[in-house]
């Protein structure tokens, strides 16, 4: 790990080299991962930078993008007696679209009466299974590559005969081949995810550059990695010069982790998947090859998406979280940012999840809306 005082000291290196560049006009850089997004509000680096730059946070929060059918489907394990559901804290607050006299969110049915428990890793769903055999257990698994490849992990080393999962996983490249293929892609340059590239490998992004042209690069978390990452691709723009920087090279290689990359093989496979509040994009989701369907909770249970509820699939009335998360728009845009939609009082996903890009600037003292004059810029 390299020393608090070293990175810094890098950091200030890459800062000045960037503040050095001679742009003439501005330059958009998406980065696609939450944890990106939040060090670089936390860092403050927007006010840091050159007015030029513009970073806008990008499709990197699997919380938000997660079908809010599928949230239903879990409220609706979570409140049948003989069911124990289980999933990573972020998920339990996410409000679905419902009336408000039944539980909308999986906090709400742990306070009517549901066994909804908290966990942090796929392990800890095991254990609980373990523990207590006489139930079923109800693993409630969204996410991307990076928390798939362990359930994954532990479906390879064979799950206890009461648990199954409830799949949500999607894969990160595609939201962003989507916006690249459409008619406008908001961008000018892009950072990719350190970690999915340390899963997946960096060579996932090269369709970047090489089929449309956009200067990318992988980072880390660290800002020393975040700037010499930006500073990378501002050169590419400058030179009008697209290619692939590893700019996370001590983690992340080019074809990534090859024993999770075969788990993921061996487990998934990769299918059209729905995104929550932006549709259907091809190849984008993880589904459970036919040797593992047994552990579907959603064919054990017989679940179904009831037809009668209406805005299945949509974001709650008001919300603009599908346009943060594809970059369209910053949080403090949407009309519901920091006045009925707080981290207290979440309306969106993208106010409840820590990978959240509303949740990230709130938390990073972005408290004043673009409706109030004079916004600042975080």
């Amino acid at each position: 790990m390299t020393p608090v005082s070293d990175a810094h000291a890098a950091a200030k290196g890459w800062l000045a080299r960037i503040r050095a560049l001679p742009l003439s006009g501005r330059v958009r850089v998406m980065n696609v991962c939450g944890g990106h997004e939040r060090s670089i509000s936390m860092a403050g680096l927007r006010g840091a930078l050159p007015q030029a730059i513009e970073l806008i946070p990008g499709p990197g929060c699997p919380v938000c993008v997660c079908p809010e059918e599928d949230i239903h489907a879990a409220i609706q394990l979570a409140l049948r007696k003989d069911v124990i559901v289980v999933a990573f804290g972020d998920m339990l607050r996410v409000p679905t679209n419902g009336p408000r006299r039944e539980p909308r969110s999986l906090m709400q049915a742990h306070a009517a009466g549901g066994d909804v428990r908290p966990i942090a890793s796929p392990r800890e769903a095991v254990k609980i299974a373990r523990a207590h055999p006489e139930r079923d257990v109800v693993f409630f698994a969204a996410g991307f590559e990076t928390t798939t490849a362990p359930v994954a992990g532990v479906i390879a080393e064979g799950l206890p005969s009461n648990l199954t999962i409830l799949l949500s996983a999607r894969l990160t490249w595609p939201a962003v081949a989507m916006l690249l293929d459409s008619e406008e892609a908001g961008f000018d340059a892009l950072i990719a995810p350190g970690h999915v590239a340390t899963i997946m490998g960096t060579e996932q992004w090269r369709f970047v550059p090489e089929d449309h042209g956009i200067p990318a690069a992988v980072a880390g978390f660290e800002t020393d990695s975040l700037l010499a990452a930006l500073y990378s691709v501002l050169r590419q723009h400058l030179e009008r010069r697209a290619f692939l920087d590893n700019c996370y090279g001590g983690v992340a290689q080019a074809q990534g982790n090859p024993t999770a990359r075969r788990l993921l093989q061996a487990a998934f496979d990769v299918v059209d998947a729905t995104w929550r509040g932006i549709g259907t994009i091809p190849r984008s989701g993880f589904a459970f090859r036919a040797e593992f369907a047994q552990l579907d909770a959603a064919r054990r249970f017989e679940l179904s998406v009831d037809p009668t509820r209406k805005r299945a699939g949509e974001m709650p009335p008001g919300c603009d979280c599908a346009r943060v998360v594809l970059g369209k728009i910053y949080p403090n845009q949407c009309v519901l940012f920091g006045r009925a939609c707080t981290p207290r009082e979440p309306i969106g996903p993208c106010m409840v999840s820590d990978e959240g890009a509303c949740r990230i600037w709130w938390a990073s003292g972005a408290r004043q809306t673009a409706h109030d004059p004079a916004p600042a810029r975080y």
